[in-house]
């Protein structure tokens, strides 16, 4: 099928031009300058035609770290990779790569099996998987090496989480090194689990059972710490290093000076660090509990160093650590005690939206919106220049995007399988209008018009942003 995608603004990380897009079949196949005579041929040849003027033609916007159907505290997030992607392609997002888990005394292959088995025949748009190592032993460090030969190349060890993910430095050494002999990134969770631990049973005896005691057990000194304890292991080891979810500034100073030093250490932020606050986690009765995530939400006034990163390219791109568990069903385990409420926001499909405020905001430019959301997870994950980016050869990821569109982000109408919204109420400016995944239209006009399975397991390269 070809289609034409014409009269929009074409925008990739370099920023934006006019040009109409021509897709045949899965393929982009040629740009071309707007009432051209080529372009008039096309139109002639084409099976639909997609007006887009006054709108953006931008990338499918790629999600590199989501936890769909993820067992956590006794119960699971509750978007199934057929939901969670559908949600996701709502929002503009093609591609999500998820974590597959290894549980302990298990193999790394049984980890990604099971994962296969959730996701293959599932998913609406384009996945593939990193792999959560939660038991490294003689191993599960050799089978590091086969599952990069099979495309999936980043590895994520865990400095929070004692007695469940929990690796110590020793283990995280060994980790990074096979990684470094591999070429495979280490993707690190960078709290200092063993003193949170201390200081969430100090304020348990202490009767602090709400929702915001969740935060204030888990202060941004150490996710410092234990990013530059990340930062260090992995100079030491010779191995890529990718910080997840970074949401202090303290861990910021960590990696900027890392950077800075020419060391390959790269770190991504989420939306909920940028748009919400500790006074969120603070709020009356229960309510916070909708909040809880880890890293926990920060004072506001670390946004303003977030969106820094961001411009300065410190902070690499931005995921959403999507990992929704229901209000009523789940977080409410947690009555009486904050430890015990599931850890995890759901946003998978408004952080193209979201990101979007920073550009009406003057945070970011639009090449820089696109660059976070799309092109730099592309290279980060191995995935560039077949995704996240409009070029003639790339796959047909294509998001028709009005930047005009308003509309309140709700749980009444939002498409993730969670019975609340962390942004319930949240007015935005701007909205992905058409959804094409491997030039196959699946959101026209507000409906779903894609299926399950029609997504395709990506086998993934490198990390193409070493230096």
């Amino acid at each position: 099928m070809k289609i034409l995608i014409t009269g929009g603004t074409v925008v990739n990380a370099s920023g934006p031009f006019e040009a109409d897009v021509l897709v045949n079949d899965e393929i982009i196949v040629a740009l071309g300058a707007p009432d051209s005579p080529t372009v008039e041929s096309w139109r002639e040849g084409a099976d639909r035609v997609i007006d887009a003027s006054g709108q953006y033609v931008i990338p499918g916007a790629i999600d590199g770290h989501t936890h769909m159907e993820m067992p956590f505290g006794g119960t699971y997030s509750v978007d199934t990779f057929e939901t969670g992607t559908r949600a996701a392609a709502f929002g503009g997002t093609t591609t999500i790569i998820d974590f597959a888990i290894q549980s302990k005394g298990n193999s790394l292959r049984q980890g990604l099996d099971t994962w296969h088995g959730k996701a293959d025949g599932n998913c609406a748009i384009d996945y593939g998987f990193h792999m959560i190592v939660s038991d490294v032993n003689e191993q599960s460090l050799k089978e590091m090496d086969q599952l990069v030969d099979e495309g999936v190349t980043s590895f994520k060890l865990f400095m929070a989480y004692p007695g469940v993910f929990y690796s110590t430095d020793g283990e995280i050494l060994q980790a990074m090194q096979q990684a470094s002999s591999s070429g495979a990134t280490i993707m690190m969770h960078a709290e200092n689990g063993i003193a949170i631990d201390v200081l969430v049973g100090q304020a348990l005896a202490r009767g602090e059972s709400d929702p915001k005691f969740h935060g204030l057990t888990r202060p941004a000194q150490l996710e410092g710490e234990a990013t530059h304890r990340a930062i260090v292991l992995a100079r030491v080891a010779g191995a890529p290093l990718y910080v997840v979810h970074l949401s202090a500034s303290e861990a910021l100073e960590e990696v900027i000076m890392a950077r800075d030093l020419g060391q390959n250490v790269f770190a991504e932020t989420c939306p909920q660090y940028l748009f919400l606050s500790d006074q969120d986690l603070a709020r009356p009765g229960f309510e916070g509990a909708k909040y809880v995530c880890s890293p926990p939400l920060r004072p506001e006034s670390y946004q303003t160093n977030l969106w820094r990163g961001l411009r300065t390219d410190d902070l690499s791109l931005v995921s959403t650590d999507h990992c929704p568990f229901c209000f009523k069903e789940h977080k409410e385990m947690g009555i009486g005690n904050f430890s015990k409420i599931p850890n995890g926001l759901p946003g998978v499909e408004h952080r193209l939206d979201l990101i979007f405020q920073g550009v009406n905001m003057g945070e970011i430019s639009l090449g820089r919106w696109v660059d976070v959301t799309a092109t730099t997870p592309a290279q980060m994950f191995g995935l560039f220049p077949k995704k996240g980016v409009i070029a003639p050869g790339s796959d047909a990821d294509v998001v028709v995007y009005d930047p005009n569109a308003t509309h309140t982000i709700s749980a009444a109408t939002h498409h993730m399988n969670v019975d609340y919204s962390a942004y319930e109420g949240m007015q935005v400016r701007g909205k992905a209008t058409t959804v094409l995944s491997r030039g196959a239209i699946v959101i026209e006009n507000d409906s779903y018009v894609g299926s399950a399975g029609a997504g395709k397991f990506l086998e993934r390269g490198l990390n193409g942003c070493l230096r």
